[in-house]
């Protein structure tokens, strides 16, 4: 064994050891929030090598390129030599690439993306003489994607979530798609899963090459694997048996990605003899912060027992802060962050707000923006950059001056009427020569008050349209309030009919829009002389932080699904409150509770030294001021370990 490999071992706890020096055979590791997982994982495969086994022999899997980098350049520093570690998807193509002829494509296949899928999805409908709404193409290939993780033939795909007319016929779109893959010479991101699978099922002696290649297999966050990626890892391992599966039911969150935690959960009775070592030293956070968890997590039923614990000391208690409304939340949150900053040297960049859904972030970037904050959203869009924000606002503009082509070009098309760019700028060079506002020369052309610039009747018919809708607009804001005016905007332009076309985002887009009616409300109750033009003007110039160039320390604002995996000295869980943490789409099922329990967990578990808790009595929620309950997380979690704040900490 190579000297720093042998050392770097005797530095482990007993639990990490045994997980590191386990051998042959089923291997399954618990491995707890902050428990050093990557570490264990890396080390193994070092003392695998150590111990006589060929790196060629040894496979790792996990899901991100990022892991799969850091796991490699780790196991090269600690055995001096390359090992595959991969994404499943890169394993797959791997495996394809070698063998895809058997199946009937060629070797120098196309992967396609998104944008592809949605291309030939089309070309299917039109030979099947279906018609095209927007939206579709979306729905139809998110099912797809999903009935291929599972392994579902097209019969036996549920189809209740698509559009009623796309229903009946989805079995055969599914089909034709396929075969227009193949015919292509391309394969899907999830082919990539599946015809592996196909591969093995048709050609055993092709599995048997492949299982005779590598001895040795380390999954890590095995509770994230669906039915595809398992039944990959089973068919691998089946000749050899040795599988090293590391993860943690309580971080299982992904199930909308088909995640399956049974998994996990099942994996010592399907391998009736396989070890497990649960890792319970958690080397991130403090004693009151883990025991709180701990208390919270096992309310759940589906788990395996742990219980984390701590050398770090207890630590301060965890605050939980109830603010009237969502700006107080934020307004509080922002004042502990400037003491946590100022007074304590927390770097900005050491601290969290997570939440459970993008909309939240809305109040907190106000806030910042006022109290010159610096902050970054990770995984989302500002709130004030998002399309259907900016849609909204480019009403508003247009409605506002009449003779914003920014805001002109934006919306026209909003839903479809058929004017493309080129009339677009024939519109804007008219309007110039005329000298006149761009909507008043619109209204002139539908008119037929000038005829320097000709329109066909259908131009006419999608330009009046268009028209009576700025007018609607501009009516209700002769004296309307602002939070009337947005909402009219909505309403006029038929709004979120058009964000139903896309049904996997439209509540998120939706929820978005509430936030942006409250945020009107808000505005016009502080403002000194309220008006739609101040309100835009306000927006447009406070949306980004004079920084400087390269400015790196921030405050990190994001959902909780994107905090999987870090960790930061102070963490906020804001919004704990019932139906929004947890959700209330967790009314369906105590399975879908118990993940929304996991997910507080996993905040709750990216702090290390401070942990806050906030929510509100009163919140817009849904486009309307509602009255809010505790969340249930909140009781969950025994008194001890909760100081109640009615004052952010003094500077």
């Amino acid at each position: 064994m190579q000297r720093n490999v042998a050392q770097l071992i005797q530095e482990l706890n007993e639990e990490q050891r045994q997980a590191v020096e386990h051998l042959d055979g089923f291997l399954l590791v618990i491995a707890g929030a902050g428990s050093g997982k990557t570490r264990v994982v890396t080390l193994r495969i070092a003392y695998l090598i150590a111990q006589g086994i060929p790196p060629s022999r040894i496979l790792g899997l996990t899901f991100t390129n990022k892991a799969a980098n850091e796991m490699k350049e780790r196991v090269a520093s600690f055995a001096g030599c390359p090992v595959l570690v991969c994404t499943f998807h890169s394993l797959g193509a791997k495996i394809l690439r070698e063998s895809i002829e058997l199946l009937g494509w060629q070797r120098n296949f196309v992967i396609y993306d998104s944008e592809d899928v949605e291309k030939l999805l089309k070309m299917c409908l039109v030979e099947l003489s279906y018609s095209e709404k927007k939206g579709d193409m979306r729905a139809i290939s998110t099912l797809i994607s999903r009935a291929k993780n599972a392994l579902l033939s097209p019969d036996a795909v549920d189809t209740t979530a698509l559009p009623a007319p796309l229903q009946e016929p989805f079995p055969a779109i599914f089909s034709l798609y396929k075969a227009k893959l193949k015919l292509s010479n391309a394969v899907d991101f999830d082919d990539l899963l599946v015809l592996p699978l196909e591969l093995f099922a048709a050609y055993p002696e092709v599995l048997e090459q492949y299982q005779r290649r590598w001895d040795y297999l380390l999954i890590d966050e095995y509770q994230d694997t669906n039915t595809a990626q398992y039944t990959l890892v089973r068919h691998l391992a089946h000749k050899n048996g040795n599988i090293c599966a590391v993860g943690d039911p309580d971080q299982s969150i992904y199930s909308w990605r088909g995640a399956n935690i049974e998994n996990i959960l099942g994996f010592s009775k399907e391998h009736a003899k396989a070890r497990v070592v649960r890792l319970e030293r958690n080397y991130r956070s403090t004693t009151t912060i883990l025991e709180a968890a701990n208390a919270l997590i096992a309310n759940n039923v589906k788990r395996w027992e742990k219980n984390l614990w701590s050398g770090l000391g207890a630590g301060e208690k965890i605050g939980s802060y109830t603010a009237e409304n969502e700006r107080g939340e934020a307004a509080f949150i922002a004042a502990v962050i400037r003491y946590h900053h100022e007074c304590m040297g927390v770097p900005y960049r050491e601290m969290a707000i997570f939440y459970r859904t993008n909309a939240q972030s809305r109040p907190f970037e106000d806030v910042f923006l006022s109290y010159k904050i610096p902050y970054c959203l990770i995984g989302g869009l500002s709130f004030y950059q998002r399309r259907e924000i900016k849609d909204i606002l480019a009403f508003l503009r247009l409605a506002q001056s009449g003779n914003d082509f920014v805001a002109f070009a934006r919306t026209i098309n909003l839903p479809k009427r058929g004017l493309g760019a080129a009339t677009l700028e024939k519109l804007r060079v008219g309007a110039l020569q005329e000298n006149m506002a761009l909507i008043d020369y619109c209204r002139s052309l539908v008119y037929d008050r000038l005829p320097a610039m000709k329109l066909s009747v259908k131009q006419k018919k999608a330009l009046a349209e268009y028209l009576a809708v700025i007018d609607k607009i501009r009516h209700t804001a002769q004296g309307g309030a602002l939070r009337d005016i947005i909402c009219e905007a909505i309403a006029a332009t038929d709004y979120l009919q058009w964000l139903k076309e896309d049904p996997e985002s439209y509540e998120e887009r939706k929820e978005n829009l509430d936030a942006l009616i409250t945020k009107a409300v808000e505005w016009e109750h502080d403002a000194e002389e309220p008006s739609l033009n101040s309100f835009l003007e306000e927006l447009t110039l406070k949306t980004t932080l004079d920084e400087a160039e390269g400015e790196q320390d921030k405050v990190n604002l994001m959902t909780i699904h994107n905090g999987k995996g870090l960790e930061f000295v102070v963490a906020f869980l804001a919004g704990m409150e019932e139906e929004l943490f947890p959700h209330a789409n967790a009314r369906v099922s105590d399975a879908a509770l118990e993940e929304e329990r996991r997910l507080c967990y996993v905040g709750m578990t990216r702090a290390k030294r401070q942990l806050y808790f906030t929510s509100c009595w009163v919140r817009h929620l849904w486009g309307s001021e509602r009255m809010q309950r505790p969340s249930r997380f909140l009781k969950e979690i025994p008194l001890q370990y909760v100081a109640k704040l009615r004052t952010p900490p003094r500077r």
